[in-house]
């Protein structure tokens, strides 16, 4: 089978509107949280949230070409828009047949869905649906208005696994490469959640963080007095290549991917298996395909919520899968700076994870004040700073509602 390579990357998130931009603030700690600036959140139980910020998305395109999308769409229009222009691909010679895009988002255009509804419900007689309203909702249009944008006419789909989406997404896009379906594929996700729906519907769940007093410090991964998750937005985008393709071109390549897994819990619609039965088969299975040993692991990028029940699981499927060696490793939850993007969280984390290989550094785990006695303290969560070490294989877990895991491992390129 073809070697599967990365060569391009792209970034819009709470932490940073570029890949530059997102990788300083990674390895810094910083935090994306604050309150919610798109609507006024004063009646809802969770006044914050992780948003994109100084975004005005008619630097990127046409005023009437942007009322046409949603935000999730634009967030995955400028992200593709730099990996595209990052992997250096001439976009006027390349076999556009060649060149797929497989797209991801949890929820798609719930904004437009809000607003549509809304006016509706407000204003009954007569109706009146913008007739954009369905291709600004749906999860694929993403997917179709970058294939549009350059003319990309291999493999064109979305995947919806709700917080696992985007690292299906990468991992469809590895199998489709690898059987030879396509040379390039144009893969992530993109989510644009916070707004009211969003917020009310966690917070109505309870898996929302309510430190309204603090919302910096609310994103707690491994800690103690973790109370929920707080919602992010943004995407995370990634060019993946035939490495036979990539040498012709003399593209560079940031990371290879070598194994990729998906299983499910069977267990619950939102709680995890509380012995982390999926998530230690999935990253048992990812190792099976990637054929590496468990001390070829440096570091993995974890779900790590910051909810009660599944940092818990996820730290005993660990133990369960590496033994040992788990002690070794280094663990980290960047959704405690950037919040969880959802559909987006496996994109921009996977986009974590090579940047800790290029720069042999983890980011860190930030907002850790207690420790959990319910976690074992032996474990390296890399709290608070990030820490240097020699990273050459990363494994990147996400786990979503309906009891979807999927995990990728990202390797340091080598011929």
């Amino acid at each position: 089978m073809n070697r599967v390579v990365v060569t391009g990357l792209g970034a819009i998130t709470p932490i940073g509107n570029t890949m530059p931009e997102y990788k300083k603030a990674l390895l810094e700690g910083v935090s994306g949280a604050a309150i919610i600036t798109h609507f006024d959140p004063e009646t809802y139980s969770t006044k914050f949230a992780c948003e994109v910020k100084n975004f005005n998305v008619e630097d990127h395109m046409h005023r009437r070409e942007a009322r046409r999308q949603d935000p999730f769409t634009h967030y995955a229009m400028v992200a593709c828009e730099e990996a595209i222009q990052d992997c250096g691909l001439d976009l006027e010679t390349a076999d556009k047949d060649d060149i797929g895009v497989i797209w991801a988002s949890g929820i798609g255009g719930l904004g437009t869905m809000e607003q549509e509804i809304g006016y509706n419900a407000i204003n009954p007689v007569p109706v009146r649906y913008n007739p954009f309203f369905i291709p600004k909702l749906i999860v694929d249009i993403a997917a179709g208005h970058i294939s549009i944008k350059y003319g990309f006419r291999g493999p064109n789909f979305a995947t919806v696994s709700a917080c696992a989406s985007s690292n299906n997404a990468i991992s469809s896009a590895f199998d489709t490469i690898r059987l030879n379906k396509a040379s390039v594929i144009v893969c992530g996700g993109s989510e644009a959640s916070c707004t009211k729906t969003g917020i009310g519907g966690f917070g109505a769940i309870k898996a929302l963080s309510k430190r309204n007093d603090d919302p910096k410090t609310a994103s707690r991964p491994f800690d103690k007095d973790r109370d929920g998750f707080v919602l992010g937005e943004g995407a995370g985008a990634l060019i993946l290549e035939n490495l036979d393709h990539a040498r012709a071109r003399g593209a560079k390549i940031y990371a290879e991917i070598v194994g990729t897994a998906n299983t499910a819990d069977a267990h619950h619609i939102t709680a995890p298996h509380p012995e982390g039965l999926g998530a230690s088969n999935v990253m048992k299975k990812a190792l099976k395909e990637a054929q590496l040993n468990l001390e070829d692991i440096d570091y993995i990028n974890v779900h790590g919520t910051s909810t009660p029940l599944g940092d818990i699981a996820e730290s005993k499927a660990i133990k369960q899968v590496f033994g040992d060696h788990a002690y070794n490793l280094n663990i980290s939850s960047t959704k405690s700076m950037t919040g969880h993007l959802l559909g987006a969280a496996g994109a921009i984390e996977a986009l974590a994870a090579i940047v800790a290989i290029q720069e042999n550094a983890v980011p860190p785990t930030i907002n850790h004040f207690t420790d959990d006695p319910e976690l074992d303290q032996k474990l390296n969560f890399t709290f608070n700073q990030a820490q240097s070490r020699s990273v050459n294989a990363v494994l990147s877990n996400t786990f979503g509602f309906g009891g979807h895991n999927s995990s990728i491992i990202f390797k340091s390129f080598s011929d």
